[in-house]
C-alpha cells in the first residue's frame, strides 16, 4: 500500500508536501481499486535498480488520491501559520492547477468530495491574505464554482456550498475583484453569486442557510459595481422571488395555525414555535439584506412585500365574509404583520403600514395588483386560478421574474376555521383601523389578543414617525408633550398654547404632511383607488378611540386574565401621567365591572382556594404593577411577552378537559383568573383617579387569635400541624380510617383553622398522656366539602385537595401550563366514629373552624373591597408578602 512509505516521513514537514505534490504530478488515471494498476513501459527496466516510489503513476486508486488531498490541506494549513515555504512551494508546483486537473480525471464521487473539502479547509484556515489573494487568481476557483458536480449526490451538495461560503467569508473589495469578469468597468458574470442562488430554495433548510450567509457577505463588501450586478435584471429578481416564497411560507404557516387551533395535538406547541423561528428567520434575512446598504434594495423589498404579501393577502385576511365565517386566518395575520414591523427595519414600509390602516377593507380585495410591475397576476387574493403543478419554488431559476412566482388562490390561502358572531367588522365601509378596534371590543380572546398585538408593535416601531401614531390615536401622552414641550421652548406660540391646553393634541400646523403623503403614495405608486377614511378626524377623537376600545375591553367577562393584562400595558402606555382623558362614561363603566368583580371575590372568600386568596392576591397585585403600571423607564417598556402566545393552542382550564367541574383544581384556575382580573380592575380605578398604586394591596395585616380559640387550647404553634409533633387532643373526636383495604386505623380527629389557614387533622393517641397526641396526617380545611353518608350516619365524607395550588408549581408544570404528571384528581376520606353524635360534633367542628377561616378572609380584604377605602389607605395597612407562608398546609403523611 502507499500509505506505507508515509510513516516514515514527518508528517508536518517540507519534504511530505513536496512527495505529496510530486506524486499528485504523476497521476493520470483514478479508479476504484487501491493498487497501482499498471507503470510506464520505459521504466519497467528500471524496476530493479531504482526506487519503487521513483515510477511515474498513471493509475492509482481513490484512496491514495483522498488521502493525499486531505495531507495537503493540514500541511498548508500549518506551514500558513509556521513556515511561508509551504504556501511557497504550493505556488511554485502550482497545485491548484492539479487539484482541477485531478477532478476532471475522477469519476468516482468521493473524490470531488474530498477535494472541495480540501479547498474549502485551506480558505478558511488561510490567514495570509498574499496567499488569498493566489486561490482566488487564475480562474482556478471560478472553475471550481461553476464545474458540473452530481448535486443528486447530497453529501457533495453539501460540501459544495460549505465551498462556497468558505469563499464568501474571505471576500472583500480587494478579494471580490478576483471573482468576477468585467467589461467596460461593468461586471458581466459573476460565478459565486448566480451558482449559490441556485439553491436559495432548496428544500433542506441547511442549504438555504448556507446561500444566505453567502449573499450576505457578498452584499456587505460594498462594492458599488456588484451592488450595480446583483441589483441588474435577472438578478434582482432574486429578492422578489425571496418575498413569492415568503408568501408561499406564509399559506403554509397559516394553514398549520389554524389547524393547530381547530384540532390542537401533543406535539402543536412544538411545531408552532418551530415554524414561528422558520418564518422570523426568513425576516431577519431580509433585514440584513437592508442593512448591507445597497441602494434600492430596500425599495424593492419594501413594494415586493406590500404587493405580494400585505396588500394582497394579509390586509383582505381582515375581513369576516359570508356564513360568519372567516376568509383567512386573522390571527396569522396580525401576527405576521407584528414580525414584519419589529424585524424589518425599514421606514417606508413602516409609514406605509400605518397610512394604509385608514383604508376601509374593500381597497384592498378590489385592486388589481397585476398592475404593479407584473408583480402578481389575476384580482389578488380573491383570485380563482388554480395553482400549476409544475410551480415550485424549490426548483429556482435566476432567470425567473416575479410573474412567474407561484401564486395561491384564496381556496387554499388563509382560512379560519372558527366562526365569528359579530357583524360589525364586516363593514366594507370600516377602515383597517377600525376593524382592530371592533375586534378589540367584539372579538373572541385571540382576536384581541392579535389587535393588542398590532397596536402595541405600531406604538414600539421607531421607525414609525410620531404623526403616524398620533393619527392611529396611539401616540403615548409622554411623546405629546415632548414635542409641544420643545415646540413651545423654540419659541412657537402654538405648541405653547397646546402643551398647556386641556385638549391638546398634535393636529395644528401640518401634522398630518406626512400621513398625507404616504396616502398619495398608496394611491399613485401601489394604485390603491379607493379613497381613505375617516382622515379628517382630530386625532384626539381616535384617541379617545382607542380608549373608548380599551374601557369596553376591561368591562368584558368573555376575555382571560392574560389577554386583559395586555390591553392594561397598552392603556398605560397611552397614559402614564394622569386620569384627564378617562370620561365620565369610562369610569361608570369601569366601576360597574370592578363592582361586579369584588362580588365575586367576596364569594371566593368562603370558596375551596380561600385559605390561599390573600396570598395570590398580593402575589398577582405586584405582577401587574410591574408589568402594567409600572412608572420607571416608560421609553424602554415593552410588553410583557412574547405575541407569540397568540398563535399557540389555547390553555384549557381544568373545566374543559376530563377534570369534574366541582374538582378544587377547576375551582381553584377559577380563582387565579377572578383574582387577576380584580388586581387590573382595582389598579385601573386607582389609576382613573389619578393617585399612585401601593406596593401591596390595602388590606389588613394578620390578627391575634382569641385566648379559647381551638388553635391555642390544642397547642398548635405559628408554623401548623406538622406531622409527628405533639398537640392537646382537647375538642378531638375519635374515629377509625383505612388508607389502605383492610387495615383500619384508630385516631383522633380536629378541624383547627390559624388565620386565614385551616387543617384537618389525624393524630393518634399517646399511651402514657391520654390527652396527647402525635399528629399523624394533616389535610388542608378549606374546601374539604363534609358531607354525612345518607346510608352510614356514622360515616363522614371529607374531600382532600392539594395542599399548594399545584399549576403555580414550576416543578409541576411545563412553560406552556401542561401538567407534567397524570391528570391531578382530589383525594377522600371516610371517617368512621362510634356513635351519630360524634358524627355530627365533628361536622360542626368544621364548619365553625370553616366560617371562622373563612371570616378572617373577609377581615382581611375589607378595606380593599371598599373602594373609597381602599383608594384613601396609608401604605401602612398593606398585606405582608410571607404573612401567610408559616401557616401553608403541609402534604398528606403518615
Amino acid at each position: 500500500m502507499w500509505l506505507s512509505f508515509w510513516r516514515s516521513r514527518d508528517r508536518f514537514s517540507l519534504d511530505q508536501l513536496r512527495y505529496l505534490t510530486d506524486q499528485l504530478t504523476k497521476i493520470q488515471i483514478v479508479n476504484e481499486i487501491n493498487k497501482v494498476t499498471r507503470l510506464a513501459p520505459y521504466q519497467l527496466k528500471s524496476f530493479v535498480n531504482s526506487s519503487f516510489l521513483n515510477f511515474v503513476v498513471f493509475c492509482v486508486g481513490k484512496d491514495f488520491v483522498i488521502e493525499a488531498l486531505r495531507s495537503i490541506a493540514e500541511l498548508i494549513t500549518y506551514g500558513d501559520q509556521h513556515d511561508p515555504r509551504f504556501f511557497e512551494h504550493f505556488m511554485e508546483k502550482q497545485v491548484m492547477g492539479e487539484l482541477v486537473r485531478i477532478l476532471k480525471l475522477s469519476r468516482i464521487s468521493s473524490v470531488p468530495l474530498q477535494l472541495l473539502q480540501t479547498v474549502s479547509i485551506m480558505i478558511q484556515n488561510l490567514r495570509s491574505e498574499h496567499a488569498i489573494y493566489y486561490m482566488f487568481s487564475n480562474e482556478h476557483m471560478n472553475y471550481l464554482i461553476t464545474y458540473s458536480f452530481d448535486f443528486r449526490n447530497e453529501e457533495l451538495l453539501s460540501y459544495y456550498i460549505s465551498f462556497l461560503r468558505a469563499i464568501s467569508g474571505k471576500l472583500n473589495k480587494n478579494t471580490i475583484s478576483l471573482l468576477v469578469k468585467t467589461c467596460d468597468d461593468e461586471i458581466v458574470s459573476f460565478p459565486l453569486y448566480v451558482e449559490a442562488i441556485r439553491f436559495a430554495f432548496h428544500e433542506e433548510n441547511m442549504v438555504r442557510t448556507a446561500v444566505r450567509t453567502v449573499t450576505l457577505n457578498v452584499y456587505h463588501v460594498g462594492d458599488d459595481a456588484v451592488n450595480r450586478y446583483i441589483t441588474s435584471a435577472p438578478h434582482a429578481d432574486y429578492f422578489s422571488n425571496l418575498i413569492s416564497f415568503f408568501r408561499k411560507q406564509s399559506m403554509d404557516f397559516n394553514k398549520l395555525v389554524s389547524d393547530t387551533l381547530t384540532n390542537p395535538g401533543p406535539d402543536s406547541t412544538s411545531t408552532i414555535i418551530a415554524a414561528v423561528d422558520d418564518i422570523e428567520d426568513n425576516l431577519y434575512y431580509f433585514s440584513d439584506i437592508v442593512s448591507a446598504g445597497i441602494p434600492d434594495i430596500g425599495t424593492l423589498i419594501t413594494d415586493s412585500f406590500l404587493v405580494v404579501l400585505i396588500f394582497p393577502l394579509l390586509f383582505p385576511s381582515l375581513r369576516i365574509v359570508g356564513d360568519n365565517e372567516m376568509q383567512s386566518g386573522v390571527v396569522t395575520s396580525l401576527y405576521l404583520l407584528c414580525c414584519i414591523l419589529r424585524i424589518l427595519k425599514i421606514k417606508d414600509l413602516a409609514n406605509t403600514i400605518a397610512a394604509a390602516l385608514f383604508y376601509p377593507l374593500e381597497a384592498f380585495t378590489q385592486s388589481s395588483w397585476g398592475k404593479f410591475n407584473g408583480h402578481i397576476s389575476g384580482d389578488g387574493f380573491t383570485s380563482k386560478t388554480e395553482v400549476s403543478e409544475n410551480d415550485n419554488l424549490n426548483s429556482y431559476d435566476p432567470r425567473c421574474s416575479m410573474v412567474n412566482a407561484p401564486y395561491i388562490p384564496s381556496s387554499s390561502g388563509f382560512h379560519s376555521a372558527h366562526a365569528h358572531s359579530q357583524n360589525d367588522c364586516s363593514s366594507s365601509n370600516l377602515s383597517l383601523r377600525e376593524v382592530l378596534l371592533a375586534y378589540v371590543t367584539k372579538g373572541n380572546d385571540i382576536e384581541v389578543l392579535g389587535s393588542l398585538g398590532l397596536l402595541a408593535t405600531l406604538l414600539q416601531t421607531k421607525e414609525l414617525d410620531e404623526s403616524m401614531l398620533d393619527g392611529l390615536g396611539i401616540l403615548p401622552q409622554r411623546k405629546q408633550h415632548k414635542k409641544l414641550l420643545l415646540e413651545a421652548l423654540v419659541g412657537e406660540a402654538s405648541g405653547e398654547e397646546q402643551l398647556f391646553s386641556p385638549k391638546n393634541s398634535l393636529a395644528r400646523d401640518g401634522i398630518g404632511s406626512e400621513l398625507e403623503y404616504y396616502h398619495e403614495k398608496i394611491k399613485e405608486h401601489y394604485g390603491v383607488s379607493s379613497q381613505a377614511t375617516d382622515v379628517g378626524t382630530s386625532p384626539l377623537v381616535r384617541r379617545f378611540q382607542v380608549i373608548d376600545a380599551l374601557v369596553s375591553l376591561f368591562c368584558r367577562s368573555n376575555i382571560s386574565a392574560e389577554t386583559l393584562w395586555d390591553g392594561g400595558w397598552l392603556l398605560r402606555q397611552l397614559l402614564p401621567y394622569s386620569e384627564s382623558e378617562f370620561n365620565s362614561n369610562h369610569l361608570e363603566l369601569l366601576k360597574v365591572s370592578y363592582n361586579s368583580c369584588a362580588s365575586a371575590l367576596m364569594e371566593e372568600a368562603r370558596g375551596i382556594w380561600s385559605d390561599f386568596l390573600v396570598t395570590v392576591l398580593c402575589e398577582e397585585w405586584r405582577k401587574c404593577k410591574r408589568e402594567n403600571f409600572q412608572t420607571v423607564a416608560m421609553e424602554s417598556s415593552s410588553p410583557r411577552k412574547e405575541w407569540t402566545c397568540m398563535l399557540l393552542p389555547p390553555h384549557k382550564l381544568s373545566s374543559e378537559v376530563d377534570v369534574p367541574d366541582e374538582s378544587s383544581f377547576v375551582a381553584g384556575e377559577r380563582m387565579l383568573e377572578l383574582v387577576k382580573v380584580f388586581v387590573l380592575q382595582h389598579q385601573l380605578q386607582i389609576f382613573a383617579l389619578g393617585k399612585p398604586l401601593p406596593e401591596q394591596p390595602p388590606i389588613h395585616l394578620p390578627g391575634d387569635l382569641p385566648v379559647n380559640h381551638r388553635a391555642k387550647t390544642c397547642g398548635l404553634d405559628v408554623s401548623g400541624p406538622k406531622p409527628g409533633i405533639e398537640l392537646s387532643l382537647g375538642d378531638a373526636v375519635p374515629c377509625r380510617i383505612a388508607f389502605e383495604r383492610g387495615k383500619e386505623r384508630h385516631f383522633w380527629f380536629l378541624a383547627i383553622s390559624v388565620g386565614t389557614s385551616g387543617w384537618l387533622v389525624l393524630a393518634e393517641e399517646l399511651p402514657l398522656r391520654q390527652t396527647h397526641g402525635v399528629i399523624r396526617v394533616a389535610a388542608p380545611l378549606a374546601g374539604c366539602n363534609p358531607k354525612i353518608d345518607d346510608k352510614h350516619p356514622k360515616w363522614l365524607h371529607v374531600r382532600i385537595r392539594p395542599s399548594s395550588l399545584p399549576f403555580l408549581d414550576p416543578a409541576k408544570f411545563n412553560d406552556n401550563g401542561k401538567s407534567k404528571t397524570k391528570a391531578l384528581i382530589d383525594g377522600r376520606w371516610t371517617l368512621a366514629f362510634r356513635d351519630e353524635e360524634s358524627c355530627k360534633s365533628a361536622l360542626l367542628m368544621i364548619v365553625e373552624e370553616m366560617g371562622l377561616q373563612s371570616d378572617e378572609v373577609h377581615r382581611r380584604l375589607k378595606p380593599l373591597l371598599n373602594l373609597e377605602i381602599a383608594t384613601d389607605s396609608s401604605s401602612s395597612s398593606v398585606c405582608d408578602p410571607d404573612d401567610s407562608s408559616s401557616f401553608r398546609t403541609h402534604p398528606n403523611s403518615l
